[in-house]
């Protein structure tokens, strides 16, 4: 059953189209993976759905609602979390303030305690730094902190928006493991990501976006092995 279904998304810049119409879908329990070159529309893909940026035409719909002019604090309760593009953790606050921001939508501070608790056990990283401010962590911890903090909302929806950015390799394989796990454990995720190879390795089924349209779409392994893909993301 799709969870979230976009059809003949539209978005405009001015006078330049950035996305002209793409439509791809996402099931319960699925990794589904967006890749392209910079500029092809995936992170404009991902603000739009959040509501981040307007829609120029077609629609969004989530749960069998269409959610097209939702405005993304009202999505987060629905149960949609981002994970966005450069990590955007609150720099002055702590490991644990920027966890419990996470959680802003549940007023129960003893169920608030267990997601924390939830957190720490699948980042030790964060569990060690809870005091710690978060402008002070390495690369790798504050993408952890990112999606720890998106966990905090418990989301039916886990959308991340390029999460192996900027990180050395043998940092990149730990956050995949990361979304490997998550993906064991029944997680739902949109996946925008620009190394393609692995986001490829991850994905249940994934999306060729080439300026700000489809061109490609397939399994996961379908996609690794096209000469096409290859060619333009895989070095090949």
């Amino acid at each position: 059953m799709a969870l979230l279904t976009v059809e003949n998304l539209q978005v405009n810049y001015g006078v330049i189209r950035a996305l002209k119409g793409i439509s791809f879908e996402v099931n319960e329990g699925e990794i589904v993976s967006l890749i392209g070159a910079n500029g092809a529309g995936k992170t404009t893909t991902m603000q739009s759905i959040m509501g981040l940026i307007p829609i120029a035409g077609g629609t969004v719909t989530y749960e069998g609602n269409v959610i097209n002019k939702v405005p993304a604090h009202k999505l987060v309760a629905m149960g949609i979390s981002q994970v966005p593009e450069g990590r955007r953790i609150f720099q002055e606050l702590t490991v644990y303030e920027n966890l419990v921001l996470g959680a802003y939508t549940e007023k129960d501070k003893k169920e608030i305690k267990n997601r924390i608790d939830d957190v720490c056990t699948r980042f030790p990283r964060l569990g060690e730094r809870l005091k710690q401010v978060g402008g002070t962590l390495s690369g790798g911890e504050q993408q952890m902190l990112a999606m720890g903090r998106a966990l905090m909302n418990r989301p039916k929806l886990l959308m991340m928006d390029e999460p192996s950015m900027g990180l050395a390799p043998i940092l990149v394989e730990q956050i995949f493991d990361i979304i490997k796990e998550l993906h064991k454990g029944g997680a739902t995720i949109l996946l925008v990501e620009q190394n393609a190879q692995m986001a490829l390795s991850c994905s249940d089924r994934a999306y060729v976006l080439e300026t700000g349209e489809i061109s490609l779409t397939g399994t996961g392994a379908e996609l690794a092995a096209s000469p096409e893909v290859k060619k333009a993301y895989l070095g090949g």
